[in-house]
């Protein structure tokens, strides 16, 4: 599944498009220290905040929802056999 010149051109469109090493990602040498974080003031605060909330209540919510389908459910099946032979959607044509 080569050209028939042997190059595959697959791997030098990869070669081409492959970002350069960035220095962040290099090894360090043993014993060299991590460089310092740049400190940067916190402009999401709030965002965050709120997705740490509707994260710690997700939990909650699956379980209301999950609650309010079993009682739905329970209650259409109790509705349904006290109207045993009533049919509200009926016509009246029959």
């Amino acid at each position: 599944m080569s050209d028939k010149d042997g190059e595959d051109p697959t791997a030098d469109f990869l070669a081409e498009v492959r970002p350069e090493e960035t220095p962040w990602r290099t090894e360090r040498p043993p014993g060299e220290e991590a460089p310092e974080r740049a400190e940067r003031p916190e402009k999401w605060g709030r965002a965050k905040s709120a997705g740490r909330a509707a994260a710690k209540a997700a939990p909650y919510v699956q379980a209301a929802a999950l609650a309010t389908w079993i009682v739905s459910g329970t209650l259409d099946d109790s509705a349904d056999s006290d109207d045993a032979g009533f049919d509200m959607g009926s016509s009246g044509d029959a």
